[in-house]
């Protein structure tokens, strides 16, 4: 009698274990999950990480209700790496992702299993809307016909894109397969070698321009600014960059609306506040930043339109949110627009070094903020984590177990994102031009062989961080990254080094 009761209590011990360490999440339905995809927004643009010339009242009113991350990080310090790893759980340099030009076929391998894919496959309904930049086709887009393939073939059921960014050509929305609004007596004819047609360009017209440029952003002007590269045709579909924002925030209401009875998934990605920023003219001069502060402004506002459209349609208490930004800030990134000349006391990259394209910790160390009403407490958490464990994390939600292969790079860090426990990664890397790695409050960064200094530092105002020497700093005494400690711990960077090798050579670190 006595051992059937031990064994009864251990069966209830057991039950009561697994319902703590995430089991409760299989007891309510299975939560909508709406990632918010920023781009280029840095550690302190944002009032709740500590911006006091622009106010982000919609985005603090969510840090509020949620987890605020200290240390949460993009994959790579730049666009298309950083929004792979988002989706696939696979560190980018895998598949050989870097910014792509405008013309790229698709990155993502048919056959990669992707997060939207593997939530498709458990009942979700998924779209993403805004900026993709992951390409588009397999190599010879016809921008005329059938786009394919594209996010439709890699897990989710709608798309309507940004194909690559605002600043490279073509300047149309791209809904499921097609051009939204062309007109087939209008042709698209796009090329990244010579010109095309006779629009006016940058470099033969600069006086048609609302700012100017650098060489690379001086091809064809679309709406009043010279963009990457040459297009002609489809006028009735080139967009209007100031409406863009509301286009994407109706589409996604869409998706809501239709959706609200079944789970669903959506990645909202961001295109503000990239280049070329033309925020729409109710928040022209809300801030004395200029442009790149109007553009926060109006990212905040859409980002509390859809927070409110969740309340509306009374699925906000079975929504988890993520809110973050796909790498650092950047100021002057290929157009004059007083950026700088109007930054004041702001500080993008709040206490941290470098910024977008640099080792150094502003380049991925992003604002982070999850919220899940029910389930997590409101907070602020210190837990290292990274984008690419939002897969595996995610997936531990909906009761999908991983396959070895599947995520490589993803760790289920659920705990953490709900803020049931303050422990995050133990190693978490870094991608830039060159690698680094995090351990705890250790990070090294991996020397470099070959390295023009001053290629970052003069194009964009930006300290890269490479060097030809290893560097080790220790982030809880040195947070602008300025004592180089490799000479004195040799045995830790000796280990830092053995371990972000093995990520580098084997076929995934998880």
């Amino acid at each position: 009698m006595k051992n059937t009761k031990n064994i009864i209590f251990k069966v209830i011990v057991v039950f009561g274990l697994l319902f703590f360490c995430g089991g409760a999440f299989a007891q309510t339905p299975k939560p909508n999950v709406v990632i918010i995809y920023v781009d280029d927004l840095g550690y302190g643009d944002l009032s709740c990480y500590g911006a006091t010339e622009v106010q982000t009242p919609n985005v603090d009113k969510l840090a509020e209700n949620g987890i605020v991350f200290t240390d949460a990080h993009c994959s790579s310090s730049t666009c298309t790496p950083s929004r792979y790893s988002l989706l696939t759980g696979s560190y980018a340099f895998r598949n050989n992702a870097s910014i792509l030009p405008g013309d790229a076929p698709l990155i993502i391998d048919l056959d990669t299993p992707t997060l939207p894919g593997m939530l498709q496959k458990n009942g979700y309904k998924t779209a993403v809307i805004g900026k993709w930049h992951l390409g588009l086709g397999d190599g010879d887009v016809d921008w005329n016909g059938k786009i394919t393939p594209g996010p439709l073939e890699v897990g989710f059921d709608y798309s309507y894109l940004i194909p690559a960014t605002g600043d490279r050509v073509p300047c149309v929305m791209v809904e499921n397969h097609h051009v939204v609004g062309l007109d087939p007596e209008d042709p698209i004819q796009v090329s990244y070698k010579k010109k095309v047609g006779t629009d006016p360009t940058g470099l033969e017209q600069p006086e048609l321009l609302r700012y100017q440029a650098d060489k690379e952003h001086s091809k064809t002007i679309v709406n009043g600014v010279s963009r990457i590269g040459y297009m002609s045709g489809g006028n009735s579909a080139r967009w209007n960059d100031e409406t863009v924002p509301h286009q994407m925030l109706h589409k996604a209401r869409q998706f809501m609306n239709q959706n609200q009875d079944n789970p669903f998934f959506l990645y909202f990605a961001f295109h503000d506040i990239h280049v070329p920023r033309l925020p729409d003219y109710r928040f022209k001069g809300t801030t004395d930043m200029g442009v790149r502060g109007d553009a926060i402004v109006q990212m905040d506002w859409v980002t509390g339109q859809l927070m409110q459209h969740l309340e509306n349609l009374g699925v906000s208490e079975n929504t988890m949110i993520i809110f973050s930004s796909d790498n650092g800030p950047v100021l002057n990134d290929g157009y004059e627009d007083k950026a700088i000349e109007m930054l004041g006391e702001h500080k993008p990259g709040g206490p941290f070094r470098g910024g977008k394209y640099s080792a150094y910790e502003a380049a991925t160390r992003v604002p982070t903020i999850v919220q899940w009403p029910g389930v997590i407490q409101p907070g602020k958490s210190d837990a290292l984590i990274g984008h690419t464990d939002f897969y595996a994390s995610i997936a531990s939600i909906v009761g999908h177990e991983l396959t070895e292969k599947e995520a490589p790079d993803s760790y289920n860090l659920i705990n953490a994102l709900t803020g049931k426990s303050k422990k995050g990664r133990d190693f978490l890397m870094e991608q830039s031009y060159t690698y680094s790695l995090r351990k705890g409050n250790y990070k090294y960064i991996k020397p470099v062989k070959k390295w023009k200094p001053d290629w970052i530092e003069e194009k964009k105002g930006i300290e890269s961080g490479s060097s030809f020497k290893p560097q080790l700093f220790d982030l809880s005494k040195d947070i602008w990254e300025e004592n180089n400690l490799a000479d004195k711990k040799p045995k830790l960077v000796k280990q830092m080094q053995a371990e972000l090798s093995r990520i580098l050579n084997e076929d995934q670190s998880r």
